[in-house]
């Protein structure tokens, strides 16, 4: 499964307007290749260069319908999206996407992980990563990501 973005490529910087510096709103996101059997998507972006023993998470999403094949630039912060899918706490402890704020010095990496799962998790709004992937065990069928960098 491919996934991209139109605001930065695979390995580039992130834009500014897409952090925690600029206006915070999450990047377009776009993506193709999942299987026919999918029944949903689900997103988590986080920062494995954080200063800490577990990846800073910045966005937790699923139930995304199987129809939808791309997420708009600035993604409201609510719980349920108009279109169908729910959004989880980041590590912020906020619903929805909180942009890269990393501390000065070198650039942290930014993963964005798509997952095509075989079912609706039905998980409640605000859930976290670790609930959001212990509800996907068993249940993906592909996945693909893209890494933007951030610094200041």
């Amino acid at each position: 499964m491919h996934l991209s973005s139109t605001a930065f490529q695979e390995g580039t910087s992130i834009p500014k307007h897409c952090t925690g510096d600029g206006k915070d709103l999450s990047p377009p996101l776009l993506w193709s290749g999942a299987p026919a059997t999918v029944k949903s998507f689900a997103l988590i972006c986080d920062d494995p260069d954080a200063p800490r023993k577990e990846p800073w998470v910045h966005w937790v999403i699923y139930d995304l319908p199987a129809s939808i094949h791309d997420l708009g630039e600035g993604v409201p912060a609510i719980e349920e999206l108009p279109g169908g899918g729910r959004q989880g706490k980041n590590d912020f402890n906020k619903i929805g996407y909180g942009g890269p704020a990393p501390p000065p010095g070198k650039p942290h990496r930014y993963y964005f992980k798509l997952y095509a799962l075989d079912t609706m998790l039905n998980l409640p709004a605000g859930a976290r990563k670790h609930e959001l992937e212990t509800a996907m065990k068993g249940h993906i069928a592909a996945q693909g990501q893209i890494m933007g960098k951030y610094g200041r």
